[in-house]
């Protein structure tokens, strides 16, 4: 019997901007209760809005967990349906974060490539619920702020191994959250054989 074991970090962001407490994080948090079976052992974190102590918490968490995978949520003001993202960027941040601070170079990694993508197919897995009747996108475009910005260095130190979900305001996408995910561990897997 082959049985896997995998641990994936999921990590939401912080307060921002009218949300007191984030819905990324709040998805993170019931996601976690949800769980994923026995066999799928789950890390959460809240991530600042703040791009230095993103930028250190992930690498920290790298090195310190070498999880499989990262599962990055933000939150997408103004959405109804779950967005996957497939490609972050290196460079182009000029927004502030909370600490009304920017990046002097606008950019994740100091000569890194300018994008890097998931291992993860990620129009494959939003073409499967789609097809199901489900409200989930596929993106390229993560939008250049601190999501974008986790995930590129999420994808740098995890060698791709790593996605951004972008989930709307709702408490109700939980479930669908932990199938897109698992769907997510599963392509990981097939790959990995």
């Amino acid at each position: 019997v082959y049985l896997w074991c995998v641990l994936f970090h999921l990590l939401g962001f912080g307060p921002f901007k009218e949300f007191l407490v984030n819905p990324s994080w709040k998805a993170a948090q019931g996601l976690q209760s949800l769980g994923f079976g026995e066999r799928i052992h789950v890390y959460i974190k809240e991530i600042p809005v703040n791009y230095m102590k993103t930028q250190k918490i992930i690498e920290e968490l790298w090195q310190t967990l070498n999880p499989k995978f990262s599962v990055h949520l933000g939150i997408a003001r103004g959405s109804r349906g779950i967005t996957l993202e497939q490609t972050a960027k290196n460079s182009g941040y000029k927004d502030k974060d909370v600490c009304s601070f920017c990046p002097e170079s606008q950019c994740c990694m100091e000569g890194g490539p300018e994008k890097l993508d998931s291992v993860i197919n990620m129009k494959a897995v939003s073409k499967c619920f789609r097809q199901a009747g489900m409200d989930v996108i596929y993106s390229r475009d993560a939008g250049r702020y601190l999501c974008d910005f986790a995930y590129y260095c999420s994808l740098y130190h995890g060698q791709g191994k790593a996605a951004l979900i972008h989930v709307p305001s709702s408490d109700k996408l939980v479930p669908l959250l932990q199938m897109i995910i698992q769907t997510m561990l599963d392509q990981l897997e097939d790959h990995s054989d």
